[in-house]
């Protein structure tokens, strides 16, 4: 008699959820995924999809304010309608179909792979059940394996309430049909600096508040600091060491007051002031599932929680709050149940990418770290302002910068600080994922000219550092 099949349920369709339903599926279990707001979650309707679709048109506008380097003249011609602008309507109505399209297209892949997606919310009942409320009635789901991807959601406070208006968190941006005339953004982390950077580009006007001494501090200090130079050079307001108090509107002003009593007033307010996790109401405790202080799910490298048979993945576990992250997660929680080859999440061999102008790409162990004598590890970096393309392209901001060990010369990190740096990463990302050394990085083959010569010639100048 043949065994009845394994039933995985997974709780939240976003990139954690719908990877690991796919694996699931693919190694023969039967899958219910249960999604509240659309296959595809924040990352793909509300964050990562719109975010970089909105950035893709500042990006042009970016290129669009160097072409007088590159000698190309728009909008200066006796017959010329004006400068280039931007129909922000027309824009974000892009990017809500763009977001949908995608959507779409993962709800077709699970329904071809036999994944049953359930609309409604889900919640434990116990390690071994799901309880799904719909616009039907509940039903309870009996469970092998739970996979919890349930997400987070931005971060507001009392004294900063967003209205969908004026006072904003980043989901709620792509409303407007009118470019702010004067953007306030608190956060400087990679959503704020990220917004802000775009928004610059469209032509706004805009005043990013940070709490720290500079933009960006979660990433390599250089980094940064090429970043921050090259906004304000554009025209952007950078406030360090300004923490928000509170936000409040009055009719088309928003005014932003500071907790040492100055305030900021402009038109509209985008808050990017962190996440909080989505498991309230979840039923963890039902489940004996453990938290740490800031609500977030613990789980280990394999993504199993504390009670067995349930798993997490995503930003709701916090680990690290990126889209490739939360569907390795997932994929590696149903490899781990299902009984297939797998190996531990790594945080040190993921590349992450911050989508400013100039982009910044990491992977591997950072700069700090090797100031902090975590690990001992020689260095170079290669400005990019002599390289061939990079002239070409009228590009002098950005770096490359490779780290390897000192005895072997294995490649263990790297920074990238340039145009399209997200797409420059990925050999880097190859070398430290292989336990490649810099000498076998070098001697691959690059195009000439290539911005991505600099970092065969970076690899290069580390050989016998």
């Amino acid at each position: 008699m043949p065994a009845s099949p394994t039933h995985v349920v997974i709780v939240g369709g976003g990139p954690g959820g719908y990877e690991a339903g796919l694996v699931a599926a693919q190694l023969g279990a039967e899958v219910t995924l249960v999604d509240s707001d659309g296959v595809g979650g924040s990352a793909v309707l509300t964050d990562c999809v719109p975010s970089k679709t909105l950035i893709a048109t500042a990006e042009l506008m970016t290129d669009v304010a160097g072409a007088r380097e590159l000698a190309v003249s728009l909008g200066e011609s006796a017959d010329s309608t004006g400068p280039v602008t931007v129909d922000l309507a027309r824009v974000n109505a892009r990017v809500k179909q763009l977001a949908r399209d995608q959507s779409d297209d993962i709800g077709r892949r699970l329904e071809k792979e036999g994944v049953r997606v359930l609309r409604g919310r889900g919640r434990l009942d116990g390690p071994d059940g799901v309880l799904v409320t719909t616009a039907d009635g509940e039903e309870r789901l009996a469970a092998d394996a739970v996979l919890l991807a349930t997400g987070a959601a931005p971060r507001t406070t009392p004294e900063a309430r967003p209205d969908g208006e004026r006072i904003l968190t980043w989901e709620q941006v792509y409303d407007l049909t009118e470019l702010p005339e004067h953007l306030i953004v608190v956060g400087s982390g990679v959503t704020g600096a990220e917004f802000a950077s775009a928004y610059l580009a469209l032509g706004v006007e805009v005043t990013l508040v940070s709490s720290r001494d500079r933009v960006l501090p979660g990433e390599d200090a250089d980094a940064a600091a090429v970043l921050e130079e090259v906004l304000t050079r554009r025209g952007m307001h950078v406030l360090g060491r300004s923490r928000m108090a509170a936000v409040a509107r009055d009719g088309d002003t928003v005014t932003v007051t500071l907790t040492d009593g100055r305030t900021v007033q402009g038109s509209h307010c985008i808050l990017a002031v962190g996440s909080v996790p989505n498991t309230a109401g979840l039923g963890l405790d039902s489940a004996g599932i453990d938290t740490d202080d800031g609500g977030f799910v613990v789980v280990d490298r394999v993504s199993r929680t504390s009670a067995r048979g349930v798993y997490a993945a995503g930003d709701c576990t916090g680990v690290l709050m990126l889209a490739s992250v939360a569907a390795m997660q997932g994929r590696i929680a149903m490899w781990h149940f299902l009984g297939d080859a797998v190996s531990p999440l790594d945080l040190k061999k993921v590349s992450s990418n911050v989508f400013t102008a100039p982009e910044i790409a990491t992977v591997g162990w950072s700069q700090q770290a090797v100031d902090r004598g975590e690990i001992q590890a020689n260095q170079v970096t290669l400005p990019l302002a002599g390289n061939a393309r990079a002239k070409m392209q009228g590009v002098r901001d950005g770096f490359v910068k490779l780290f390897c060990r000192p005895a072997t010369g294995i490649v263990v990190g790297g920074v990238v600080v340039a145009p399209r740096a997200s797409e420059l990463i990925h050999p880097v990302s190859i070398a430290v994922a292989q336990s490649m050394t810099a000498d076998q990085l070098a001697q691959a083959f690059t195009v000439y000219p290539s911005i991505s010569g600099s970092v065969a010639e970076a690899a290069r100048r580390l050989h016998r550092v």
